[in-house]
C-alpha cells in the first residue's frame, strides 16, 4: 500500500508582537503575531512551536501547519522560521524600537526612521557612519549601535545553525561571546569543548550537537567527555570523587556503550597527554563512603584532587607552625583575662564557651560548633574582644553577604564574604594566597558548614604561617552546596584539628519556640506547634493548596499580623525547586502578589520569567567577571532599575553593591521570593515560611528541615501535612558524601597531646 504524501507546509508571515510563554530549555514558544490581515487593529494570531531566538518586533516568515486548540482557538504550529527585514517605515520603527539593537529604544527608533525612512536598515547595514546625521546620535552612540548590529547579525547566524539541536537563545549568545567568529567552526568540529567552556551547556546538550554534526556514538572523544560529565555531575551532588566501579556503571548507563570501551577511555583519561598535558582525572586508593570505609579506587577531577590534598597539608602545616602571631595567650592569666572580658561584655561564659575561647586563642587552627541558642555568637564575640585587646589583627569572614553582615553586627568589627576577603579574580584565582597571605593574626570564618572544598582550600592557602584560624558553624545543618563536607571532615574521629562543641541551650533561648523546635527536630522529635507565639503550623494535605496557602501566609497574613515587609522580612524556603509547592512555582505566585505588573513599571520577559523593578533575585552561578570582585552563586539582591534601551537591569546585592546585567545574561538570575532550603544556607531572616508537603517526599530529611528552621530569627510558619513533617523528622540523611579530607588529615599522623572533646 502506497504511503500517503506528506502534507505540504503552510507559510505565514507576520510581526512578532509578544511572547506569551517560552521554555528556556528547548525553545518551545507561544507567541502572538500581527499578520496584517486582521479585521481590526490589534487583532493578533497565536503561533506555537520552534521560535528559538526570535525577538519581539521582528518580521518572521514561518513554515508550519494550521491547527486548533479547544481553549485558545485557531493556532499556527511553527516548524521553522526565518527573519525578514521589515519594508515599511512603521515596521522598521517597530523593529528597531523593540530593544533588538542595544542603544536604540523607541525614541531613537522614531528619530532614525523619520530621518532615513525606508532606507533605514540599508543605512545601518552599509553606511552606519551616516547615523550621526540623526539629532541626538553622537559618534559614541553611533559606534555602539553599529557594533550591536554586527553582533546581533553574527549571533543570529549561530542561532540559526543551532536551531536544529534546540539550543536556547541565551546559550547561543554565550557561544558567540566565547568564540566570536569561530563559533560555528567550534560547534561543528569540537562540540564537546562547549561543555567545559560555556556555562549553561552540559554534556547532554554538547552530545546532542555532536550527534547532529556527525560525531560517532562510540567515539573515544564522546566517552571521555561523558566520564568527565559524570564526575562533574557527582561534584554538583557534593562528591569530591566517585568510586571507580560506580563511575564506570554511571558512564555505561549515560552513554549506552560497552563497558570495555568506558574502561579503556578512563585509563587514557588518567594518563598525561602526548605533549605533557595534565591528565583529565586522577585515580587513588581512598576509604569508601560506606560505614566501614573499606578502600576503593576513587576517581577525581583534577581540581578536586589537588584541593583536597592541598587543604589537608596546609591545615597540618598551620597546626604545626613554630611561628605564633598571638604568642601572648600561651602564658596568659586566664582568670584575669576572663574577668576583664566579663566587665567588657556584662555576661559570664559557660565552661564550654571558656574552653572554646582558650582553644581559638592558643591553637593555630580550631573548630567551634553547636546548635542555635548554645552561645556560638557570644563565644565568637568574646574571642574577638580578647584578641583585639592585645592589638591582634582580626579578620572576619563568612560565605554569604548576609552572614558577613550578621558577623559584623555581632562583633562590632568589619566582616566580608570569603570571596571579597580573598579578592577572587576572573578565572577563580585569588589575590591573596601563600605568596601573598592575609595580614591577619586571627581569621574567623562563620557559617563554616557552607564552605565547600575549593573555597576552603583557597581560604586556608591565604592564612599566614603562625596566624590562628577558627572555623565556626553548625555541623548538623546541610553540608555545602559545592563539593565536600569540610566542617564534618574537620570534626571526624582522628582529625588533628582541635574542636569544641557547645551543647547547653541558654535559658533565654529556651523561651524561643524556634530554638526549642530546632533542637527537637535535630534530636528526631516532632516540633511542638501549639500554643507558641513564634512557631506555627497551617495544616494542608493537598500539595497544590499548600503552595497557594504558603503564598497567602508570606505575602498577606504575616505582613498584616506582624508588620513585616513581605520582600525584606519574609522568606519562603522550599525543600525542592519543582512541583506546585516548589520554589519555582511559588516564585511566580509570590511575584504576582508582591511585585505585580503595572503599566508604569518597566519589565523584561526572559524565557519563562519576567523581571521587574523591585523583584527579589538571586545569582545562580559563580561569575568572576561581574561586580568588583565577582558575584557568586547564592548572592541575593533587589532589581533597582531596568533600561529597555540599554537592554540592562541593575541589582543592588545584599553586599550593597550595584551590579549591572545585560538582558542576555538574565539566565544567571532567578527570582528569590522563594528559594530552596539549600540556597538559604548562611542567611538569616526575621520570618521563614516552609511548605512541607508529601509532594517533596524524596527530599524530606532531618537536616533539611533543621536547616530551614534555623534560618529564622523570630518566626517560623510550617505549611503542609503532619505526615510530611514526620517523614522529615524521622529521615536521617542517607549516606556520606565521597570525600577523603578526613582520611588525609588523620592519615598524616595525629599531633601529640589530647584532642578537646567534640
Amino acid at each position: 500500500m502506497a504511503t500517503p504524501p506528506a502534507r505540504k507546509l503552510a507559510t505565514l508571515e507576520g510581526v512578532l508582537e509578544r511572547v506569551t510563554y517560552a521554555n528556556e530549555e528547548n525553545g518551545y514558544t507561544v507567541a502572538r503575531v500581527d499578520t496584517g490581515r486582521g479585521s481590526g487593529p490589534g487583532e493578533l494570531l497565536t503561533v506555537v512551536g520552534a521560535l528559538l531566538g526570535a525577538q519581539v518586533g521582528e518580521s518572521l516568515r514561518m513554515e508550519g501547519r494550521w491547527g486548533s486548540h479547544p481553549q485558545y482557538g485557531k493556532q499556527f504550529h511553527v516548524e521553522n522560521y526565518t527573519t525578514v527585514l521589515p519594508a515599511t517605515v512603521q515596521g522598521i520603527r517597530r523593529y528597531l524600537g523593540s530593544g533588538l539593537v542595544k542603544g536604540i529604544g523607541p525614541v531613537f527608533a522614531d528619530r532614525i526612521t523619520r530621518h532615513f525612512g525606508t532606507d533605514t536598515l540599508t543605512i545601518i547595514e552599509e553606511s552606519p557612519q551616516r547615523l550621526i546625521e540623526v539629532p541626538g546620535l553622537g559618534p559614541k552612540r553611533t559606534k555602539r549601535i553599529t557594533a550591536a548590529w554586527e553582533e546581533q547579525k553574527a549571533i543570529k547566524e549561530v542561532m540559526l545553525f543551532l536551531q536544529t539541536v534546540e539550543v536556547s537563545t541565551s546559550i547561543a549568545v554565550r557561544i558567540y561571546k566565547k568564540y566570536g567568529d569561530a563559533s560555528i567552526s567550534v560547534v561543528k568540529n569540537q562540540p564537546y569543548r562547549l561543555a567545559s567552556d560555556v556555562w549553561g551547556i552540559g554534556f547532554l546538550t554538547a552530545d546532542k550537537i555532536a550527534q547532529s554534526v556527525g560525531i560517532p556514538h562510540d567515539s573515544p572523544e564522546r566517552v571521555k567527555a561523558g566520564l568527565q560529565y559524570a564526575l562533574s555531575q557527582s561534584a554538583d551532588q557534593g562528591h569530591c570523587f566517585l568510586p571507580e566501579e560506580r563511575l564506570i556503571a554511571d558512564a555505561v548507563k549515560l552513554l549506552q556503550v560497552d563497558t570495555g570501551l568506558v574502561i579503556e577511555c578512563l585509563a587514557e583519561l588518567a594518563e598525561p597527554g602526548p605533549d605533557g598535558e595534565e591528565p583529565g582525572v586522577v585515580r587513588e586508593r581512598v576509604p569508601g563512603p560506606d560505614d566501614g570505609g573499606s578502600p576503593v579506587t576513587g576517581v577525581y577531577l583534577v581540581p578536586f584532587h589537588r584541593a583536597e590534598q592541598a587543604l589537608a597539608s596546609r591545615l597540618l602545616r598551620l597546626l604545626r607552625a613554630d611561628d605564633d602571631r598571638m604568642p601572648w595567650f600561651r602564658d596568659v592569666d586566664w582568670d584575669r583575662a576572663l574577668g576583664w572580658l566579663r566587665t567588657r561584655t556584662g555576661a559570664e561564659l559557660a565552661p564550654e564557651q571558656e574552653a572554646a575561647v582558650k582553644l581559638a586563642l592558643t591553637e593555630k587552627a580550631a573548630v567551634l560548633t553547636g546548635g542555635p541558642g548554645c552561645g556560638k555568637s557570644f563565644t565568637v564575640r568574646s574571642i574577638v574582644e580578647l584578641a583585639r585587646a592585645k592589638r591582634a589583627k582580626v579578620v572576619l569572614a563568612a560565605p554569604t553577604g548576609r552572614a558577613a553582615k550578621r558577623l559584623a553586627e555581632l562583633t562590632g568589627a568589619e566582616a566580608s564574604t570569603v570571596h571579597r576577603l580573598l579578592e577572587l579574580k576572573p578565572g577563580g584565582d585569588a589575590a591573596y594566597d601563600q605568596d601573598r597571605p592575609l595580614d591577619a593574626d586571627l581569621v574567623v570564618v562563620d557559617e563554616a558548614s557552607m564552605l565547600d572544598l575549593l573555597l576552603a582550600n583557597k581560604l586556608v592557602k591565604a592564612v599566614a604561617p603562625g596566624a590562628h584560624l577558627l572555623f565556626v558553624g553548625d555541623v548538623d545543618q546541610l553540608p555545602s552546596v559545592g563539593a565536600g563536607e569540610v566542617l564534618r571532615d574537620l570534626l571526624a574521629d582522628g582529625s588533628p584539628v582541635p574542636a569544641v562543641r557547645l551543647t547547653k541551650v541558654f535559658r533565654q533561648a529556651q523561651q524561643s519556640g524556634v530554638v526549642t523546635n530546632a533542637h527537637r527536630i535535630n534530636a528526631g522529635h516532632h516540633p511542638v506547634t501549639d500554643g507558641l507565639k513564634d512557631f506555627f503550623l497551617f495544616v494542608e494535605e493537598d500539595t497544590e493548596e499548600a503552595g497557594r496557602l504558603t503564598v497567602d501566609v508570606a505575602a498577606r497574613r504575616l505582613p498584616a499580623r506582624f508588620g513585616l515587609d513581605p520582600r525584606r522580612d519574609v522568606q519562603v524556603l522550599a525543600p525542592m525547586h519543582r512541583g506546585p509547592a516548589g520554589a519555582g512555582a511559588l516564585n511566580g505566585l509570590l511575584q504576582q502578589a508582591v511585585t505585580p505588573a503595572r503599566p508604569d513599571l518597566p519589565e523584561k520577559r526572559f524565557g519563562g520569567r519576567v523581571f521587574r523593578v523591585g523583584d527579589k533575585v538571586t545569582q545562580i552561578r559563580n561569575n568572576y567577571e561581574k561586580g568588583k570582585n565577582g558575584v557568586f552563586n547564592g548572592t541575593v539582591g533587589v532589581v533597582t532599575s531596568l533600561d529597555p534601551d540599554e537592554q540592562r537591569l541593575t541589582v543592588l546585592t545584599d553586599e550593597d553593591e550595584e551590579v549591572p546585567y545585560d538582558f542576555d545574561e538574565l539566565d544567571e538570575l532567578a527570582h528569590a521570593y522563594a528559594v530552596t532550603i539549600h540556597r538559604s544556607q548562611g542567611s538569616e531572616y526575621p520570618a521563614v515560611v516552609i511548605p512541607v508537603t508529601t509532594g517533596a517526599w524524596m527530599m524530606l530529611q532531618r537536616n533539611l528541615l533543621y536547616t530551614a528552621v534555623t534560618r529564622a530569627k523570630r518566626l517560623v510558619v510550617l505549611v503542609g501535612s503532619r505526615k510530611a513533617i514526620g517523614q522529615a523528622v524521622r529521615t536521617v540523611s542517607a549516606g556520606r558524601r565521597c570525600t577523603a579530607l578526613d582520611h588525609r588529615l588523620s592519615g598524616a599522623g595525629r599531633l601529640p597531646g589530647p584532642r578537646p572533646p567534640v
